[in-house]
């Protein structure tokens, strides 16, 4: 007998997602949303979208994407790792992504950088 293949996998990039949100502990940072920058990629069960060529047949990124921008743009957290956190448990939801890495940036959070950023990553139980 012959070995089983499995079904392709794509992936998703979402490169450089501009929003403005509360994020820092500092009162000065309290005060007014901040520039984040975020990057995704995720992996994701093709299904029948490669021979039907139907959008209800594969991951809608756009509906995902929209989720985390109004998110992200209501959110007000003190933590990096909690946004960043938050982004990922949105993509996870979508039974679809199999794993998923979320980097979420904060531009000149330190003097002389350019950013700091936080990465995290979530795979499904098999």
């Amino acid at each position: 007998m012959g070995k089983q293949v499995n079904s392709p996998v794509g992936l998703i990039k979402i490169k450089d997602l501009r929003l403005r949100t509360i994020i820092g502990f500092n009162d000065w940072e309290r005060k007014k949303k901040q520039d984040v920058i975020i990057n995704i990629k995720l992996g994701f069960e093709l299904g029948d979208s490669i021979t039907s060529d139907r959008v209800e047949d594969t991951l809608d990124y756009k509906v995902i994407t929209k989720q985390i921008i109004k998110s992200v743009e209501e959110s007000d957290f003190n933590l990096l790792e909690k946004l960043t956190q938050m982004i990922l448990d949105i993509v996870m939801e979508n039974q679809r992504v199999l794993w998923a890495k979320v980097k979420v940036e904060k531009p000149f959070a330190l003097r002389f950088s350019d950013s700091v950023s936080i990465k995290l990553t979530a795979k499904r139980d098999e």
